[in-house]
């Protein structure tokens, strides 16, 4: 593959919500948050998602690209 590929995402905004959402089921679960994150992020497993305050479904209704065009759009903007 030698071209770039320019991916569109139907993110409504509700991404972000979504992640504080699970981030916060997962630490009331006693998980380390970013290490399940990335483990669902890197293999789509929902397994790495606790169903603790339905958060396994909620990640779900996002796009796995959706989940990391708002990770990188974040830490993208905090650095300015």
């Amino acid at each position: 593959m030698d071209e770039t590929m320019m991916f569109h995402s139907e993110n409504d905004g509700s991404a972000r919500e979504i992640l504080k959402e699970v981030h916060g089921a997962l630490i009331d679960k006693g998980y380390d948050p970013i290490s399940q994150l990335v483990g669902y992020l890197m293999s789509g497993d929902p397994v790495y998602i606790t169903s603790h305050d339905q958060a396994r479904t909620k990640i779900r209704r996002i796009e796995r690209y959706g989940l990391l065009e708002e990770i990188v759009r974040t830490y993208l903007d905090s650095l300015n």
